[in-house]
């Protein structure tokens, strides 16, 4: 249908510069994957929009003329949620950029869906605030963050991104601009139409502005790295300081072998490297005093649980070290493989232990060399099947057969198929699984309601797409009823 030149000019007209709008054989490759996830499918347009009123004509266009349309932001998706799997329209947000308004006095940031994160966080930081939501790729859009109510490191005292969004304006897929939320600390008016459009992967409107909760800056920042003999004692460890309300920011934990690979991929030596396993936790604070007060328990309770030392990060060089090497993890894994698939898993914190055993047990019985390492005080692990040299068929079926027995280990410990990367296209079998029949019919009606033509960001999450466009292996293999590449 997009080969058609007077649709084309139609769509065209929907920006004030035409030149946001190109087609076919001009649009660049990366358009048609993300970071990780493998499906792969290109536009036939991709259009960048500049503001609210653009957005609202390129979905009223599509919308008049059956067009999917797929919602972009910087790419950094492991799972093939900003893939258009149906071909259509990639809507690219990453022009949409700007900080709109810092209010100290209400504690929010209002931002355009392509501001990155690391440019929110050294905006805010500069003005003596703190954004907590803090997922390792800080080069991820805040629009993306919010699709996938992403959560990271700092999650286990501050929460995730859905306990920052405060309002959003949204474009729904016909094109109506809705506001929900605003700055206001309290709501009890009615349904929290916010809430369903963080972590909805895009698939019921397109956010095109948020106000976000801020933090006062904490004055003060120590980490403590703690080796331990072997990773089942790191993990049994993670409880106990939970029970001691310390408060630490952040509890993370990781095998000898990703460090090793952090290693390598940084060119840093990092402590005690001999160790089979690591916590890495961290501690803020106004008063360098009431932080000691908090980890000097902690650093004993690992010493009296096996650990061989503690090392104290109380600079911010050996600070910012540390925390650099653990935001390398997933670039040093990649490049320590020539393909791999990752599972992003969450169970009760009491659990990790089992899932952690059962994933390194695993590595011998599936055939595959596996990687993780995760967010020991909130359960979610990073668990990643690296492909070496196998062959493209055995590959395929171990990494299937290993993500299997993953996604099942961890719904009989009670846990969820995604604690934070979203279920995009390539976790959709495993989510419908995992749900009871009528909890994925409510979520396939609240689809419905949004967008009863099926038409933003289809194939993801719920998959009712699938059987509207000639079912998911029409999807796969790149059929499209709108013609295409």
């Amino acid at each position: 249908m997009l080969e058609n030149k007077s649709l084309q000019e139609k769509l065209r007209a929907c920006l004030d510069d035409p030149s946001g709008v190109v087609f076919g054989a001009e649009i660049k490759p990366e358009y048609g994957h993300d970071e990780l996830s493998g499906v792969r499918r290109m536009p036939e347009a991709l259009v960048t929009p500049l503001s609210t009123c653009e957005v609202s004509a390129v979905l009223r266009f599509a919308y008049e003329h059956d067009i999917p349309v797929t919602p972009r932001g910087a790419g950094t998706g492991l799972v093939g949620g900003a893939v258009p799997v149906l071909g259509g329209i990639v809507l690219d947000l990453s022009g949409m950029k700007r900080i709109l308004e810092l209010d100290p006095d209400n504690l929010t940031v209002t931002v355009e869906p392509g501001v990155l994160l690391l440019e929110l966080n050294a905006y805010v930081t500069e003005h003596g605030f703190l954004y907590p939501p803090d997922p390792g790729e800080k080069t991820a859009t805040i629009g993306g963050n919010i699709a996938t109510n992403a959560g990271g490191m700092r999650a286990v005292r501050y929460g995730v991104t859905r306990d920052y969004v405060r309002g959003l304006e949204v474009v729904l897929p016909d094109g109506r601009v809705i506001e929900v939320g605003g700055k206001v600390v309290k709501n009890s008016s009615g349904y929290a139409l916010k809430d369903l459009f963080v972590g909805s992967e895009g698939t019921l409107g397109v956010i095109t502005r948020a106000t976000l909760r801020l933090v006062p800056l904490p004055r003060h920042s120590i980490s403590l790295l703690v080796p331990f003999p072997t990773l089942e004692q790191a993990i049994d460890t993670v409880p106990a300081i939970i029970r001691s309300q310390a408060s630490p920011t952040a509890v993370e934990f990781m095998q000898r072998e990703v460090m090793a690979a952090a290693e390598d991929y940084l060119g840093a030596k990092f402590p005690a490297i001999d160790a089979d396993a690591f916590l890495l936790l961290k501690f803020d604070g106004n008063a360098r005093a009431d932080i000691e007060r908090d980890y000097e328990p902690v650093a004993e309770l690992c010493l009296a649980h096996g650990a061989y030392d503690v090392f104290i990060m109380d600079t911010a060089e050996r600070n910012n070290t540390i925390w650099k090497a653990r935001g390398a993890f997933l670039e040093a894994i990649k490049g320590s493989t020539t393909e791999m698939d990752e599972v992003d898993v969450v169970v009760p914190r009491d659990r990790v232990n089992e899932m952690v055993r059962f994933t390194r047990e695993l590595q011998e019985s599936a055939g595959v060399r596996i990687r993780f390492f995760g967010h020991a005080g909130d359960g979610n692990l990073h668990i990643y099947i690296l492909r070496d040299e196998l062959d493209e068929q055995t590959w395929a079926q171990r990494c299937r057969a290993a993500m299997d027995s993953l996604y099942r280990k961890a719904g009989e410990l009670q846990g969820q198929v995604s604690g934070e990367h979203g279920i995009g296209f390539v976790k959709r079998d495993y989510l419908q699984a995992s749900l009871p029949a009528d909890t994925l019919a409510l979520m396939q009606g609240i689809k419905a309601a949004f967008d009863p033509k099926h038409l933003l960001n289809p194939g993801k999450i719920c998959c009712r797409e699938a059987a509207l466009w000639g079912g998911a292996e029409g999807i796969a293999s790149g059929g499209c009823p709108i013609g295409g590449n």
